[in-house]
């Protein structure tokens, strides 16, 4: 899928259930690995950013069997159709233990897959062995050095050309640290949270504002000696991790594209179904709510630990607002999306405190303002966020992904509200998330 063409041609209407969530299939290996046991995840997210992280802990003597399992469309009144998508079917691990990884043979691939990346240095960190990170052209632009520098005053040794992959991580005797994030990053937490499994004594992490809690969450449950106040987290080192049963809910971030679809596309009804709903994770809730937006959550339950609903979107009228602090690193992965939102809004639509963005897959503060830009959307580039104006209708245009699969879906939704037909280039990268997002666009177009 190297472009998208799209344009608006019906409502949106239906029910889907998005992909597995991408943050909790990382995890859900991470520690399925380290655990001295078989664990089962079911629905775990079959896509390219996941299975980096499987790959990385099968060559270092994990066993590790992936059960895939194709998209479903069937139909299901009152609003058909319900759209599934890519499911994962179950991977069944037999964990080795803190103690049972091997040095692997070649250097480690983590593909695009910045949560594999610095994950595994904060598992590599406590091990006895040198190894190797490297991953693709994006993944070498994103900086580690806000993950070696906790690690590295843990014990660890990192060699690197100026913090940046392909990285050399040499493990060794670690001490416990307390450490304050100067970013609220849930990877830099988990990663030291993982190398703290590794400690004699208890390894503490604060942060500015609370991250996503999915590490702290699995640690929990997995018998780890974990304490959570606030925005810090302390982990008590040495622990030995049990095997898990767990099911991983849909993905919230895959989820915001439709809940930004459902809301903007004039005549469009959604629900999403079995979504997670951490709230550490649903900051774009409540902006949108703060907007305008119909929105509401039925059916709500708790799956292994964590929240699930379902959410029920309609078309609504947004207006603008200011938006900072503590709802930012809320929103991190739906930065795209809402600001998409915004330029649909009525007024203008002011997002600062997201310096954090212009070291995702891209520089997704620019890359936003530019193709918004070629829509013709009035956007100012802050050095920590954006000022949108709003307009009534976009400007069909030829845009561009820069290989950033949340910029690429975001601005496919975008062409749902252009003037035309709106062509979105370099989509693949969409398969490291959400296989199957078009054709669901599609299906619910009808």
């Amino acid at each position: 899928m190297d472009q998208i063409r799209i344009k608006f041609t019906n409502p949106l209407r239906g029910e889907l259930i998005p992909p597995p969530d991408k943050s909790i299939s990382h995890r859900a290996v991470i520690l399925s690995a380290l655990a001295e046991g078989k664990s089962v995840i079911r629905n775990f997210l079959h896509a390219e950013d996941p299975l980096s992280t499987v790959g990385a802990f099968r060559q270092m003597g994990v066993e590790i069997e992936v059960r895939s399992q194709k998209s479903e469309v069937r139909s299901h009144p009152p609003i058909p159709p319900l759209l599934r998508g890519e499911q994962g079917g179950v991977v069944i691990i037999n964990g080795n233990g803190l103690s049972g990884l091997r040095k692997p043979q070649g250097d480690i691939d983590c593909g695009n897959s910045g949560t594999t990346m610095r994950l595994l240095c904060g598992v590599l960190a406590g091990q006895p062995f040198s190894a190797m990170l490297k991953g693709d052209a994006s993944l070498t632009r994103r900086p580690m050095r806000r993950v070696m520098e906790p690690l590295t005053q843990m014990g660890a040794v990192f060699k690197s050309e100026n913090g940046y992959p392909p990285l050399s991580v040499t493990g060794g005797e670690l001490k416990p640290i307390t450490y304050k994030s100067p970013v609220a990053s849930a990877q830099v937490k988990s990663a030291i949270l993982l190398a703290g499994l590794y400690c004699d004594g208890v390894t503490t992490v604060t942060e500015p504002e609370k991250s996503r809690d999915h590490t702290e969450r699995m640690l929990k449950a997995a018998g780890a000696e974990i304490k959570v106040e606030g925005s810090t987290a302390r982990v008590k080192g040495r622990t030995v991790l049990s095997p898990q049963d767990l099911t991983v809910p849909a993905d919230f971030s895959s989820a915001a594209f439709f809940i930004a679809a459902g809301i903007l596309v004039p005549g469009s009804e959604i629900l999403i179904k079995n979504t997670g709903v951490n709230p550490t994770r649903t900051g774009l809730l409540e902006i949108l709510q703060t907007m305008g937006a119909d929105i509401r959550l039925e059916n709500e339950r708790e799956v292994s630990g964590e929240p699930v609903a379902d959410i029920y979107v309609k078309h609504s009228t947004l207006s603008g607002i200011d938006l900072g602090g503590e709802m930012v690193p809320k929103t991190i992965d739906e930065f795209p999306i809402l600001c998409v939102a915004a330029a649909l809004a009525q007024g203008k639509t002011k997002i600062t405190g997201a310096k954090e963005l212009r070291v995702k897959e891209s520089d997704r503060i620019a890359t936003v303002a530019s193709e918004l830009r070629k829509m013709g959307v009035n956007v100012a580039e802050l050095e920590d966020g954006l000022i949108i104006e709003g307009r009534e209708k976009l400007r069909s245009a030829v845009v561009q992904s820069y290989g950033d699969h949340r910029i690429a879906m975001s601005l496919a939704v975008a062409g749902l509200l252009a003037d035309g037909e709106t062509v979105v280039s370099d989509t693949d990268c969409i398969n490291t998330s959400f296989p199957g997002f078009m054709e669901i666009m599609r299906k619910l177009e009808g």
